[in-house]
């Protein structure tokens, strides 16, 4: 399977349908201009079913751009069920922080606090055969990050040694890249192997500017 975020217009959905043959099950929701979210799930094996959960209306949070208050409206998480075998893939992009800060004191934080409290109800209802996958745009170090591990029980595929994920070259100088992107697992799945997928450059630069993740993963019931 293959999680994908910023995909905002059906002419990129088309485009990467069209490369990716081998994914004949693609999963999102329809929104008016694209995928809900801009989050679409490509799955070589049946989905039997897809859903979305809008996080819902953004608390009130001073000095917050409005630009960024109409995109956290438009966020969620979209879940994708697969029949063989019973596995719920959660694929999720939470509004960006433009500051770089995830301390309890940045103006972005009640924004991310109301988004991965219902991130976490998404997760606990999807049960222990469960991967979240997804920029999270917050950094492994946030407190935030730790709640939410904490609410959920899910791991991280990577024992927390995952490089920073989001590209020094599109950071402002002197800005500290951070890990930012993430695959979690629920107590039945287990990571068999974790590694990264277009770290360098290609013919043309760069395929994004985040770094993407890849895990090797199977089911393992504990009871």
């Amino acid at each position: 399977m293959v999680c994908c975020q910023e995909v905002f217009t059906y002419w990129h959905l088309r485009l990467l349908v069209r490369r990716m043959r081998s994914f004949r099950q693609v999963s999102y929701r329809p929104a008016p201009a694209g995928p809900a979210g801009g989050l679409v799930t490509f799955s070589r094996r049946p989905v039997s079913g897809t859903g979305y959960r809008r996080f819902g209306r953004p608390p009130r949070a001073p000095g917050v751009p409005r630009a960024s208050r109409f995109q956290a409206r438009l966020k969620g998480a979209l879940v994708t069920r697969l029949a063989r075998p019973g596995l719920c893939v959660i694929n999720t992009h939470p509004v960006a922080n433009h500051d770089g800060d995830w301390s309890e004191a940045n103006r972005y934080y009640p924004l991310h606090r109301a988004q991965f409290a219902v991130l976490a109800r998404v997760v606990n209802e999807a049960g222990p055969r469960a991967v979240v996958c997804g920029d999270f745009n917050i950094a492994r170090e946030s407190p935030l990050f730790g709640e939410f591990t904490a609410a959920t029980g899910l791991a991280d595929a990577f024992g927390g040694a995952c490089p920073p994920t989001f590209r020094a070259e599109y950071l402002p100088a002197g800005a500290t890249p951070h890990c930012i992107d993430f695959i979690l697992t629920a107590g039945e799945v287990t990571v068999e192997s974790a590694a990264l997928v277009f770290g360098g450059k290609e013919l043309l630069g760069y395929v994004s500017d985040h770094i993407g993740l890849r895990a090797r993963l199977s089911l393992t019931p504990t009871g």
